[in-house]
Formats: C-alpha cells, sequence, structure tokens
C-alpha cells in the first residue's frame, strides 16, 4: 500500500553523486512484488532487488544478513517500505556534511510521526521528539536513547571493514534494530542530528500486522 511512495521520495533526491536503492522483499504476499518489478524495470541502473522466495522474518531470521553484503556505497541511508522522505534535498544536505566533516559516524533529522491516515500522531505516543540541532554521542546510545527514527539516518558504509565476527555478533543481537544500530555506530563517530524535518514515519495503529498495529 505504501511501498510506491517510499521509492518515490527516493527517485525524487537531487543529488550529484551516483546512488543505489537496495529493495529486501521478504516475500510479500501481496502486490509488493509487482510493484518492486515496475520499478526495476524502469530504474535498471538504480534499484537492486533481493527477492526471498519465503518469508524469513517469520522464521526469526533477520533481514539484515540477506543484503548486508548488498552494501557497497561510501554512505548508507534507511528507508523502511512504510516510510517516506519529503525533502528532495535530503541526501544531499547529509552527505555534504558528512563529506565536510570526517569525525562524525552519521547524519539524522527530525521526522514527522502519521498514521495511516496522515494524520500526525501526538508526541505523547511515540520517541521521536521534535528537537534542535545536537549532537548525539555514544554515551547517549547506551543510555537506549535514538538519534531519530531510522528514515532519518545517512551513516558511513562500516560494513565493508567490519569484522566478520562482529556482524554476526550484530546481526544474532536480539533487540530493538534501530537501537543496536545506534549503538554499534557511535563506537566509531557521534551522530549529528539537524532540526530540519525530511521525511514521514509513518506508525499503522488501527489494523493489519504491522508491528505498530500489534501493540
Amino acid at each position: 500500500k505504501y511501498i510506491r511512495e517510499a521509492l518515490d521520495g527516493i527517485l525524487m533526491q537531487k543529488v550529484n553523486f551516483h546512488y543505489e536503492v537496495v529493495i529486501h522483499d521478504d516475500a510479500s504476499p501481496d502486490n509488493t512484488q509487482n510493484i518492486i518489478r515496475e520499478y526495476e524495470k524502469k530504474y535498471p541502473d538504480i534499484i537492486k532487488v533481493i527477492y526471498q522466495a519465503e518469508n524469513k522474518y517469520s522464521k526469526g531470521e533477520s533481514a539484515f544478513q540477506y543484503y548486508v553484503d548488498y552494501l557497497i556505497g561510501e554512505y548508507i541511508a534507511i528507508c523502511e517500505g512504510d516510510d517516506y522522505w519529503t525533502n528532495p534535498n535530503k541526501l544531499q544536505k547529509q552527505v555534504d556534511f558528512l563529506d565536510k566533516n570526517p569525525e562524525y559516524i552519521a547524519a539524522a533529522h527530525n521526522v514527522r510521526v502519521i498514521n495511516e491516515n496522515y494524520e500526525v500522531i501526538n508526541e505523547d505516543l511515540h520517541p521521536y521528539k521534535i528537537f534542535h540541532e545536537y549532537i548525539f554521542k555514544r554515551e547517549d546510545a547506551f543510555k537506549l536513547k535514538l538519534p531519530s527514527q531510522l528514515a532519518s539516518i545517512v551513516y558511513r558504509n562500516i560494513w565493508l571493514n567490519l569484522d566478520k565476527k562482529i556482524i554476526k555478533l550484530y546481526n544474532n543481537c536480539k533487540t530493538n534494530g534501530d537501537q543496536k544500530l545506534a549503538v554499534l555506530l557511535t563506537n566509531f563517530g557521534s551522530i549529528y542530528c539537524f532540526k530540519d524535518v525530511m521525511a514521514d514515519h509513518r506508525k499503522i495503529t488501527s489494523h493489519g500486522t504491522s508491528w505498530s498495529a500489534r501493540i
């Protein structure tokens, strides 16, 4: 239902560099694969897809292990399938910052949190409060705080040179995905958090099998 919006938010980015879109489809039972194939055909030099024949998540397997070897760019940005980027200059702004500030491992920004009807969700009901620009440090991650929601993060590609044992430990760590990423990244540097709101994070609250709906 939302995959087109996620892909369009990525493909509208105005950048002066080449980027790839790596999509992991975990054997979607709906029309998602057909939509992905449509985009794959239209943007063959940009979109790279990993299609699973059977759903791995239902077996307790992390999707990360199936796509980590596809992450070969200098930087990595994240956008889950029901979120979307809203600012066409998002990637360029974050990459420019990281190019100029090598001491930072990542850059993040504010997100707007909405429900399936595009209504803004009250801040009391989610952890992603609007903030002013600040620096997210290792001690923040160890207090189980988050720099922002995953759709906001662009980080240096640590996976290319990280010890395989560390990657395996990371993959097998059964905890919240954005939490363990924040802990791992801040071992390599701080995360600069822009005040700009450049993405929408969607929480499906009324129906379906999404994590948000279930809780």
